[in-house]
């Protein structure tokens, strides 16, 4: 598919093509495009030597020219704080949820991104055993346990992460300081072993982090309501709500 406006899938000519777009009065910059070896589907640009950079992650190197002209629309955009326009993103979206897309790139995570996992054990907390026994009282034992391990850096942003790539539960050190009761710990721990349960749901452009099936679980924690509020009280403002 041969984008309006330009000739053929040069990558350099498709980010001339989107900044006289988004920036027809500004002179065409000289631009510099590259495709990098990364280990996720990232991709960046900043101003370097009088010109534009942008460097690609190498699995779009192959992508259709229209999905080029997206990722350069996304790119430029947020460089000069302009509103992406939604056709773009939503382009941008459907071709990141292919199956197949998908597929590679969590290959890419998997084969050349890096994991530091601790391993269960921290001061206070064996995370191994609040996994099984999370495991035992919610999940009839049947959920499989993924890697466990502690974050390397305390995070009142992130309490909690599961890593479908490497297959593995991080819990921010900050639940494994004395001020941490345990139900913190266990809070986040079943949140985590939710998302191994039930996997993000695609539906075009779409991406539910937390589908319907999720929260319907999540209200299932006894103590849901005195563990949200112990979390609050030891993040302060900087909790946020949809990021472990």
């Amino acid at each position: 598919m041969q984008l309006p406006g330009f000739c053929g899938h040069d990558p350099v000519e498709i980010c001339r093509h989107v900044f006289r777009i988004v920036r027809p009065r500004t002179p065409l910059p000289a631009f510099t495009v590259e495709f990098r070896r990364f280990a996720n589907a990232n991709s960046f640009i900043q101003f370097r030597n009088g010109g534009l950079e942008l460097r690609i992650t190498d699995a779009f190197e192959t992508a259709p020219a229209p999905i080029l002209e997206s990722l350069a629309f996304i790119l430029i955009c947020k460089l000069f704080r302009k509103p992406v326009p939604a056709e773009q993103r939503e382009r941008y979206n459907l071709y990141l949820n292919q199956q197949d897309v998908r597929r590679d790139l969590h290959l890419l995570r998997q084969t050349r991104g890096r994991k530091h996992i601790s391993g269960p054990q921290g001061q206070r907390f064996n995370l191994e055993v609040i996994f099984n026994e999370i495991n035992a009282k919610f999940f009839n034992g049947l959920l499989a346990q993924p890697a466990l391990g502690w974050s390397l850096r305390v995070s009142k942003t992130i309490l909690g992460h599961f890593d479908p790539s490497h297959n593995a539960i991080i819990i921010s050190r900050l639940l494994d300081k004395p001020n941490a009761p345990r139900l913190a710990v266990e809070y986040v721990m079943y949140h985590e072993m939710l998302h191994v349960r039930h996997p993000i749901e695609t539906k075009g452009s779409r991406r539910s982090i937390h589908p319907k099936v999720f929260r319907d679980a999540e209200k299932l924690f006894p103590q849901l309501k005195e563990a949200n509020a112990i979390l609050d009280k030891l993040c302060g403002a900087a909790r946020r709500q949809d990021a472990w």
